[in-house]
């Protein structure tokens, strides 16, 4: 995870027909409120099946798994493939993304807390349709931690997808240290106030886009929740998934996930990165970053196997 990284109900729909490779499914835009709209994906002729809600990574992230200069449509080919397998999903836009559209974006008033309770709201939604004979929960990336909190005592299974396996606070502690090890003491120090609830007012310079204080109340909200805590609260099965290409979020993320949480299944895919494509060969750090914006990519079929075999069993 780098650095820089960091109720009214359906109003609207359109419903269309779309052929995939497998099957035919049905394509859906929901508005579950004014602020969280996203894409459901289901089976064309079954009257139940299984649910899974994508919730997307870090940062303005729309429902198809893109922000603005960084188009790949992992998360729309995630839920196409997975759709084309009798399978719903949906996927939706995190909400800050049409704060910013409507100008009404305030750094100062971003929550994680707001991100869980959006999850939340979005399966208790879909919870009233017995259709929808199984919940799962998959989130990519940050989405991880917002889905492991939100699944808790609401869906039936939980997919970790890039998740990191220790607090926020500790990732970046950690990616300090290997960047600009110079700065490591001082964030230290910035963190341990945080970590108080408190707006830390003096820290280097040199850290200003992390730890600028329009930004340092979400961080606050952000590292009330530790993975390591969060998904031993578990009750349900649980999946956790890493691409040993990715650039962002190392294997050892995943597998401090599954040592906290033993009855796990961990899956290590060979050759996916941290956007969910293959990247053949050495796969070089040039030819991974390019991935990031080039959307005709193809996604990783192991994880689309690894997804299928869990959510079937």
């Amino acid at each position: 995870m780098r650095l820089k990284s960091l109720l009214f109900f359906l109003a609207f729909s359109l419903t269309i027909i779309v052929s995939g490779q497998e099957t035919a499914f049905i394509q859906q835009d929901l508005e579950i409120s004014e602020e969280l709209k996203g894409t459901l994906l289901k089976p064309k002729d079954l009257e139940s099946y299984p649910l899974v809600i994508i919730i997307p990574g870090s940062g303005p992230t729309d429902r198809n798994g893109n922000q603005k200069h960084l188009k790949n449509n992992s998360l729309k080919q995630l839920a196409e493939r997975l759709s084309s397998n009798n399978i719903a999903t949906f996927r939706y836009d995190k909400r800050i993304l049409h704060q910013i559209k409507d100008d009404n974006f305030k750094e100062e008033k971003v929550s994680f807390d707001g991100f869980i309770e959006d999850a939340k709201t979005i399966i208790k939604y879909f919870k009233k349709y017995p259709k929808y004979n199984k919940i799962y929960i998959a989130g990519h990336s940050q989405g991880s931690l917002v889905g492991m909190v939100a699944a808790q005592d609401l869906a039936d299974g939980f997919i970790s997808i890039a998740g990191a396996g220790q607090a926020i606070d500790e990732v970046i502690i950690h990616q300090i240290e290997n960047t600009a090890p110079s700065l490591a003491e001082s964030a230290k120090e910035t963190l341990k106030q945080m970590r108080k609830g408190k707006i830390a007012k003096d820290y280097n310079p040199q850290l200003e886009t992390l730890f600028r204080k329009s930004l340092q109340p979400f961080m606050i909200s952000w590292m009330k929740y530790n993975p390591a805590d969060e998904i031993k609260k578990l009750t349900i099965p649980v999946l956790i998934v890493n691409g040993d290409k990715d650039l962002q979020v190392p294997v050892s993320e995943a597998e401090s996930l599954k040592a906290n949480k033993p009855d796990a299944t961990l899956k290590i895919i060979k050759d996916m990165n941290h956007v969910l494509k293959h990247i053949d060969g050495e796969g070089k750090f040039d030819t991974n970053a390019t991935s990031y914006t080039n959307p005709t990519i193809p996604l990783s079929d192991e994880l689309i196997t690894v997804l299928l075999d869990f959510i079937k069993q």
